[in-house]
């Protein structure tokens, strides 16, 4: 495997997980594309237009990837709070259209202004390493800290009242868990992981474009947690991994691997409603694993 495919699939795994946190309130938000174009685009416009953020060396500085990270999450943090309020007061359907509206919204603005490039975009955003190696690990400590994150969000009460809300919002609400601040609390942390991610992609791919959040992004992100699974964490992360990767390993096919492609899509929701990775199999597992471990009791001698 291409040490680029893999850091597209880590980035993919990162995009899953910022769509599956809002779901963990059962708000179906596509908002992800529009805070990862957010994020990538402070990157750019940092990069290229801040020369003391760079130094005299050939790499651009760790250090100023960080602090692109820390003020990309602080806008896309900001801005998510403040629409957040205005947003999450609209369910199913209604949540999903508007927040397609919203990432529309920012790529036409994106795209109309003279500083970020326009349609052209930003070219030769300088880069930390020099090879794919370089952002495989950082991607991955990336991805084992927000994975660790959300495996601790599920343990804790703010977790468990999203799971609340997502199974019966109006039970939830009579229990007296606070279900607007619950939800917004989903929503900005799915824009600062999705905003990190963007700083990311911006420096591996040597350019930024409004394009890359655009209306088909918000389907693809989703697609990443229907296919793996909602329940849980690791089903984004093995769903955005997964359909990633996909079409690359299809490639020998040909023009077929689309038709391939979507009928992976098609086929895992309908044999696999909640998605192939779930809670219910690693119980199930589980249960294997300690039947294989009970010794078997020897039969006796005629």
């Amino acid at each position: 495997m291409e040490t680029g495919l893999l850091v597209q699939m880590l980035l993919g795994a990162l995009l899953g997980l910022s769509v599956y946190l809002p779901l963990r309130c059962g708000q179906l938000s596509l908002a992800t594309p529009g805070f990862y174009a957010i994020g990538g685009t402070v990157a750019a416009l940092l990069s290229t237009r801040v020369p003391a953020l760079g130094s005299g060396d050939a790499f651009y500085p760790i250090a100023s990837v960080l602090l692109e990270m820390a003020l990309a999450a602080l806008l896309t943090g900001v801005l998510a709070l403040g629409l957040g309020r205005v947003v999450l007061r609209l369910r199913g359907i209604y949540l999903a259209i508007a927040t397609i509206a919203l990432v529309e919204i920012l790529r036409v603005v994106t795209l109309n202004l003279e500083f970020t490039g326009g349609a052209l975009g930003i070219f030769g955003i300088p880069q930390p390493f020099s090879g794919p190696e370089g952002y495989v690990g950082l991607t991955l400590i990336l991805l084992a800290v927000v994975c660790w994150l959300c495996d601790r969000l599920e343990k804790t009460r703010p977790g468990r009242a999203m799971a609340a809300i997502r199974d019966d919002e109006l039970a939830a609400a009579s229990q007296g868990i606070n279900t607007a601040d619950t939800k917004l609390l989903a929503f900005v942390l799915s824009a600062l992981v999705a905003g990190v991610t963007g700083v990311v992609a911006a420096h591996f791919l040597n350019s930024w474009n409004a394009k890359l959040g655009n209306f088909d992004a918000s389907i693809t992100t989703l697609a990443f947690v229907v296919f793996g699974g909602s329940r849980t964490w690791l089903g984004p992360v093995f769903g955005g991994l997964l359909l990633t990767a996909l079409p690359e390993l299809l490639r020998p096919v040909g023009d077929l691997r689309l038709i391939v492609f979507g009928a992976v899509i098609l086929v895992g929701p309908l044999f696999f409603p909640q998605g192939l990775i779930t809670p219910q199999l690693f119980q199930t597992l589980w249960r294997r694993m300690e039947r294989s471990a009970v010794p078997r009791p020897q039969e006796g001698r005629p």
